[in-house]
């Protein structure tokens, strides 16, 4: 991050704009419509400028003239509108002289601070920059936000506003308060309000008040699933839970990019687990999850791909069942699917495989028992997780199950992440191509026909990736 954002308070301030153009123009009405005192000056002002002064709105002074140092040494801010270098380097020496936070339109240089694009819902203000160096991608934001928030949210945020020092008053604890501001918005008073019913509001959230307890309430837990990896996988309703968390346990295939998406102050506590090195057991995991959830605390179960596909999400929710202990569930996008959709393998296919079948190689104790009876069964891929440790003995068992050593096989590491590796390869020559090339776990293996695909849409899945120098149409490394 290369600025600070910074809400700046310029009310009753002197905010002082150089400048006659619409370049200025627009910053004397940013200024004004955050209740500055803004001193507008200019030889020759244009005729929009002209238009604004006539209409003269509260807070606004114009004069025609060049600036002075006095102006600047007035000032809180100042705005370099002019486009005339001489008269902006001026104004912005005289700026570093009495410390006065300046910005001179379009020279970085000269910036000690960036207009960002805004939606503005006040007293919700929702501001975008992209540091200057891509202002229409702001812009493009912008546009998009604008349909998503609607006005009545501004309305809805003072509403409520109106209740704080009642909510203060009434439960003094802070994680407690926050809680009951977020029921209040996303709940019964909140769908209220923007349904257009403002006193059942107002009724809803002095009910909810009269029934506040001085006690701890319930906490409770959200085992979500996080996907393969690519952030943008992440459902809108994981999203929202993960601001919502007071405290987050997460595994080994949670990324920084999706970490960085968790509620800023929740607390964070890492229970991965690779082979033969667990940095928590499962029980403990789960007697935890109780624990934080009978404090008070909202808990949220952070697991990579999907909790009830080899994420032993049935085994945490069997305990918080029997501890009374409320839950929710998001499912995630399971890694077969996501490694196969940006690897252009697809799971299914009418001319090679009418099934799919999700297996683990990693059994109790890391021994693989697998029922080869059904895996070995024709028109079928094999979606392998967890797999890469015992890839010979997974190769071995196909072969002496009379399956051809000439099947095709892929094996995807760090699957839908800017990083991913794909391996393709066969049965007979696969674990020499991954021992090779060095893959490291997380790895999702593809056993069947439809791997020989890839050769001819992995350019549609660069397309889902976003990222096409990461693929090759080659069997081997990509």
């Amino acid at each position: 991050m290369d600025n600070l954002p910074i809400f700046l308070t310029v009310r009753n301030q002197q905010v002082l704009v150089d400048g006659g153009g619409s370049s200025a123009v627009r910053r004397v009405e940013r200024a004004l419509s955050a209740g500055a005192c803004v001193l507008s000056l200019d030889p020759d002002p244009g005729d929009e400028l002209c238009r604004l002064v006539a209409r003269a709105p509260e807070g606004l002074t114009f004069e025609n003239r060049l600036p002075e140092r006095a102006d600047v040494a007035a000032s809180l801010v100042v705005y370099g509108a002019s486009e005339d270098d001489a008269r902006d380097a001026r104004l912005y020496d005289w700026s570093r002289e009495h410390k006065v936070l300046c910005n001179i339109a379009d020279v970085t240089e000269k910036c000690d601070f960036i207009t960002p694009s805004i939606v503005d819902r006040s007293p919700v203000v929702v501001a975008i920059s992209t540091g200057g160096a891509a202002p229409v991608i702001a812009r493009t934001l912008r546009a998009r936000i604008e349909t998503m928030l609607q006005p009545a949210y501004g309305r809805l945020a003072a509403f409520v506003g109106g209740f704080r020092d009642r909510i203060a008053a009434a439960i003094p604890h802070g994680r407690e308060r926050r809680h009951f501001w977020e029921r209040m918005i996303d709940g019964p008073a909140g769908d209220l309000y923007l349904a257009g019913d403002v006193q059942g509001a107002a009724n809803r959230i002095e009910s909810d008040l009269s029934r506040t307890e001085e006690e701890k309430p319930m906490g409770e837990v959200y085992l979500v699933g996080a996907g393969p990896g690519d952030p943008d996988l992440l459902t809108f309703r994981a999203l929202r839970l993960m601001q919502r968390a007071d405290v987050v346990l997460y595994d080994r295939l949670i990324g920084d990019e999706i970490m960085s998406l968790v509620r800023r102050d929740a607390e964070r506590i890492y229970v991965g687990k690779k082979a033969k090195d667990h940095t928590m057991e499962q029980g403990d995991i789960s007697e935890l999850l109780v624990k934080l959830a009978k404090e008070g605390n909202r808990v949220l179960r952070l697991k990579g791909g999907d909790p009830f596909i080899f994420g032993r999400g049935g085994e945490e929710i069997e305990l918080l069942t029997r501890q009374g202990v409320p839950f929710k569930v998001v499912p995630g996008i399971t890694a077969a699917a996501g490694c196969g959709a940006y690897a252009g393998i697809p799971l299914t296919h009418r001319d090679h495989a009418q099934s799919c079948l999700f297996v683990t190689a990693h059994g109790r104790d890391g021994v693989l028992d697998l029922d080869w009876e059904v895996l070995i069964r024709p028109a079928q891929t094999v979606a392998v997780y967890m797999g890469l440790q015992n890839l010979p003995a997974l190769v071995e068992g196909f072969g002496r199950h009379g399956v051809s050593m000439n099947t095709d096989i892929a094996v995807i590491e760090k699957g839908t992440r800017t990083d991913q590796r794909v391996l393709t390869g066969t049965l007979g020559n696969i674990v020499a191509q991954v021992e090779a090339a060095g893959v490291k776990s997380p790895a999702m293996i593809i056993v069947g026909s439809v791997v020989r695909l890839r050769s001819q849409l992995a350019i549609g899945a660069a397309a889902l990736s976003e990222e096409p120098h990461k693929l090759s149409l080659a069997s081997g490394t990509a």
